[in-house]
């Protein structure tokens, strides 16, 4: 008896110990929290439309252009967005003003979705845990991803596990249907273009009339080997010196730079400390965008998100392979070492892929009209309810009338 009550305290305390790590500011970024929002346990959900973000701020970047989409959504069908991080959940319900709930347990979400008539789920990234929500076979599962590219990443055999995607345009269905296997890409695709550009707030360049500006906006180093395209250390520092003085140079560094390789962080210190700008996530992309004249980037979304200003773009050429693609076969790459200073001068001066780039932007994001994706993205969501009707509907009949 004295060792069971023993066991019991230490589990009293172990349970304590947690409650007060998850509430103090020792708990990593990267941990969701799970306090789960008390008052809210045991009751329904009175929306039809959830949102499913299980991961935490240093992966908000992938949500945060999703905002103006889902508070149009929300305004004509209510969405509740499901977190497991009581940090990210305040940070979106304080930027978008909608219904935020941290969740800690499986059981909590099963708990309240039985109680409830949720129709629709969407998620923006492929994290394991969404399978928590996947699980529930009485509501439409919709993966919108989080940015278009041509990373080897952007297709992945994790599709098949929901039952829609919305993608951008013509290419990303391309990609799809031929990369993943045994997969009917056309049937389970939605073409809604890029709602997270309609988002983007008014911006005015602010050029420079002394020197032009270059915006260096390199991608991660990943956490697949094979898709590490991040040009940090094969060009960063060699670039931004290259480019100093003759240019301004404005550094856009990726938020989980560094995450994976120590080296990788210690390549972006060095370009932080070399550059004459540094815009880190609290400057909208667009407001970097509007104040360059020229983009040297990675494969990755910043390329396709860069299509729509007609500038010159140029992409470094990576040290691991990259799925071929038609804007890939038309961007200039510039290998480690090349003459930097006199590549981004010739393509000031004449942007020889300027009219092939303006070409292939409806391909890669469907119809750029201002709002035009927002109402497809909405249309989408209905389409994808009304589905979800008519498949319940039809389940409940077939076992009214079933042996």
């Amino acid at each position: 008896m004295a060792s069971d009550a023993r066991i019991g305290l230490v589990h009293r305390l172990r349970i304590w110990a947690i409650g007060r790590l998850r509430r103090s500011r020792f708990l990593p970024a990267g941990m969701p929290d799970k306090l789960a929002d008390e008052s809210r346990l045991g009751r329904r959900f009175e929306q039809q439309v959830m949102l499913y973000f299980p991961t935490t701020l240093d992966s908000l970047y992938q949500l945060r252009p999703w905002f103006h989409a889902l508070i149009a959504l929300n305004a004509v069908h209510p969405v509740v967005c499901v977190f497991k991080d009581s940090r990210t959940a305040r940070v979106v319900r304080e930027e978008t003003g909608m219904d935020c709930v941290t969740l800690a347990r499986y059981g909590q979400l099963d708990e309240i979705l039985s109680l409830s008539d949720v129709k629709l789920a969407l998620y923006v990234n492929h994290d394991p845990i969404n399978f928590e929500s996947l699980r529930f076979t009485s509501i439409v599962h919709v993966y919108v991803g989080h940015g278009d590219s041509d990373k080897g990443v952007s297709v992945s055999n994790q599709v098949k596990a929901y039952d829609l995607c919305f993608l951008a345009g013509q290419a990303a269905l391309d990609r799809t249907s031929t990369a993943v296997m045994l997969y009917d890409a056309p049937a389970h695709s939605v073409l809604i273009g890029q709602p997270q550009l309609d988002g983007a707030p008014a911006v005015t360049g602010r050029p420079d009339p002394r020197r032009p500006t270059v915006l260096y906006a390199p991608t991660w180093e990943a956490s697949q080997p094979s898709v590490s395209y991040g040009s940090l250390e094969t060009h960063g520092v060699e670039l931004v010196r290259a480019l100093f003085g003759d240019y301004r140079v404005v550094y856009r560094p990726h938020p989980l730079n560094g995450v994976i390789r120590p080296s990788y962080a210690a390549a972006d210190a060095a370009v932080r400390e070399l550059a004459d700008r540094v815009d880190t996530s609290d400057v909208p992309i667009e407001q970097s965008f509007a104040d360059a004249d020229l983009l040297v980037t990675d494969v990755s979304a910043v390329t396709l998100s860069w299509l729509p200003t007609g500038k010159p773009l140029l992409v470094t050429t990576p040290t691991v392979p990259y799925p071929p693609s038609p804007l890939m076969d038309v961007v200039p790459l510039v290998a480690p070492g090349a003459p930097f200073a006199a590549v981004v001068a010739e393509h000031l001066a004449d942007d020889p892929t300027g009219p092939a780039r303006a070409a292939l932007l409806e391909h890669y994001l469907g119809d750029p009209t201002p709002g035009a994706a927002t109402a497809r993205f909405i249309a989408a969501c209905e389409d994808a309810m009304a589905l979800r009707d008519r498949e319940w509907s039809a389940r409940r009949v077939a076992g009214a009338t079933g042996p």
